[in-house]
């Protein structure tokens, strides 16, 4: 009996050292404290993107909280001011790390406006 409950708790502990380990190393941008808890965002950012584009496409109400404009804003690159750039970029390296498919900037810009605007009045 001892001896199957060690083999248990070292199949759990190997486990949960392998999920921390293979997780995506992401360029966070500015980062800081988030609009919801972390894992929460993890598993419900899509619904509150589909929600938040519904109620503003169809409703004219606009959800600065949970925006993707404001997702950009904080979670832009602070090298290049995107989202989408690279492979360890905020969006794409979790959304390639879970093998879904990204097509919110198909339509909408991955880069933060700010920098966008700066660049703009640069020249």
């Amino acid at each position: 009996m001892k001896l199957l409950v060690s083999l248990l708790l070292t199949l759990c502990v190997s486990l949960a050292w392998a999920s921390e380990a293979a997780s995506p190393k992401l360029d966070i941008g500015k980062g800081g404290q988030c609009v919801e808890d972390t894992q929460w965002m993890r598993k419900n950012h899509m619904h509150l993107l589909k929600h938040a584009r519904d109620d503003a496409l169809r409703r004219g109400i606009r959800d600065e909280k949970h925006s993707l404009k404001a997702c950009i804003e904080c979670h832009a690159s602070t090298k290049d001011d995107s989202v989408t750039a690279r492979a360890d970029s905020f969006c794409v390296g979790c959304h390639k790390y879970e093998a879904v498919k990204l097509d919110c900037f198909e339509c909408h810009s991955g880069t933060r406006k700010s920098a966008w605007l700066q660049q703009r009045n640069a020249k």
